[in-house]
């Protein structure tokens, strides 16, 4: 009996132990933080674009207005908005009134828009001479940087380079040539204004107003038959084949960009991006209103489309587009997602994963284009580091990837 009851004492005190020890290890664990789950992304080294991305609009590059050389009866225009027009086309008929009487300073007037007219078309003729000449000179020099290319002697982002700029100036002689045109027709119609208000005309000589350019017809101001002013706008007359695309940017992203940077042009329509060049960042800012109702200093970039006719020609005048600026491109980059970094006292930092903990490291940053960043140093290829840290993770916190 007494062994009996000693057996059972010890039991009693085996089991009690045992509940004791499951108590203090419930307690334990119960005040052993469980890991914060976290997402892990590697440290990696590839390509870096750092684009500035805004949206744009197309615009033709040279318009010309069509306006009533003198007052007169204007018939009702025949062409619509779209249609097509050659140079030296009829556009426009007139009938000037009868002229009235011709003073000094009238006379002095007109004899003076004359002349204006004449100095107006040799500076345009020395533009396209001076464009055809940089033409020229563009020409040569791509030539010459494909050329070195082939032989291993010049980068290839050197050659697209001469490549751009030849091609730029390209459209800048097609625009200096619109403007000779331009300037020989208001030559013309400076000398027919002169005629009638010095009486030379015949009465009810009818006036046709011709085109100075091929193109198509953009706006008709004019739509009926009437008598219309000096200077009256009838129709806007452009070329659609001539696009250029305007991108307004904050002043201060305006400062990263060249001329000659590659831009992506994106949601324009079709079903591939175009490629184009900037071609002007202008030199004046202007204030613009953001959605939010914020003041914003914005300037104008001017971008050409690299991509043939063929390729965009459902394009047209005033249509949205979405531009992606090259501002700065890296080859080989030690890159980390931006949401994997943060600023930590004076300094940007980001958390490492060792040993399934949370290990808080100071890195230096360089470009970033909001999705990646480059590291410059910190970090090496390869380490696990923290996505997106949540106020749970901090220095030495056990975490684990989900």
């Amino acid at each position: 009996m007494e062994q009996a009851s000693g057996l059972r004492k010890w039991i009693r005190r085996i089991l009690i132990a045992l509940a004791v020890l499951a108590v203090v290890g419930l307690i334990v664990v119960a005040w052993v933080p469980n890991p914060v789950e976290v997402e892990v992304s590697e440290v990696s080294r590839g390509a870096l674009v750092v684009t500035v991305n805004e949206d744009g609009r197309t615009r033709v590059k040279d318009r010309y207005t069509v306006s009533a050389p003198v007052i007169g009866n204007l018939a009702r225009p025949e062409l619509d908005a779209g249609d097509s027009i050659e140079q030296e086309q009829v556009i426009a008929r007139l009938v000037p009134l009868p002229p009235p009487l011709l003073d000094s300073r009238t006379r002095a007037e007109a004899k003076a828009r004359v002349d204006a007219a004449i100095a107006a078309r040799r500076q345009a003729q020395a533009a396209v001479n001076r464009a055809r000449f940089q033409r020229d000179f563009a020409k040569q020099e791509s030539e010459r940087a494909l050329a070195v290319v082939q032989q291993g002697g010049l980068a290839r982002s050197d050659a697209d380079r001469a490549v751009s700029t030849y091609r730029s100036s390209q459209e800048e002689l097609r625009s200096a040539e619109f403007g000779g045109r331009v300037a020989e027709h208001q030559l013309k119609l400076a000398q027919t204004t002169l005629m009638q208000l010095s009486g030379q005309g015949q009465d009810g000589e009818q006036m046709e107003i011709l085109s100075p350019v091929a193109g198509q017809v953009l706006k008709v101001f004019q739509e009926s038959e009437g008598v219309v002013q000096s200077g009256t706008p009838i129709l806007e007359l452009g070329d659609p084949a001539a696009l250029e695309i305007v991108v307004d940017v904050l002043s201060q992203d305006a400062t990263r960009i060249s001329p000659g940077d590659s831009v992506l042009i994106e949601r324009w329509g079709g079903k591939n991006p175009l490629r184009g060049h900037v071609r002007v960042v202008e030199p004046s800012a202007f204030t613009k209103l953001s959605a939010l109702g914020v003041e914003e200093q914005r300037v104008n970039v001017i971008i050409d489309m690299d991509e043939d006719r063929e390729s965009w020609q459902s394009l047209g005048d005033g249509y949205r587009v979405e531009a992606r600026i090259s501002v700065w491109e890296g080859e080989d980059v030690l890159r980390v997602p931006a949401s994997a970094v943060f600023r930590s006292e004076e300094s940007w930092a980001a958390f490492v994963v060792e040993d399934g903990e949370a290990v808080l490291r100071a890195v230096e940053l360089g470009e970033s284009n909001g999705i990646e960043t480059e590291v410059l140093s910190g970090l090496e290829e390869g380490e696990p580091v923290i996505a997106y840290p949540s106020d749970s993770v901090r220095d030495g916190v056990s975490v684990e990837a989900r």
